[in-house]
């Protein structure tokens, strides 16, 4: 019988025996996987706003240059 390449090439072997064929409890379910995948994007935009918040300036005749300033010269802006 033909075995599957993930369980012959030595690389995939490595990426099938840590995230496909690797045990589990049988209590994680998608809603776990979603809550994690949720809290990683909560980490994220909390990271970004205050990267944000470093360039920006809420007074009323600063604030629309420091966006400008945010689109035009800030790095990924």
């Amino acid at each position: 019988m033909h075995k599957p390449i993930r369980k012959v090439h030595p690389v995939l072997k490595v990426v099938n025996g840590s995230l496909v064929d690797l045990p589990t409890p049988i209590n994680l379910s998608v809603w776990w996987n979603f809550g994690s995948l949720l809290g990683l994007c909560l980490v994220v935009q909390i990271a970004t706003g205050l990267f944000l918040s470093m360039h920006y300036s809420a007074h009323v005749e600063l604030a629309f240059s420091s966006v400008v300033h945010i689109s035009r010269d800030v790095n990924y802006g």
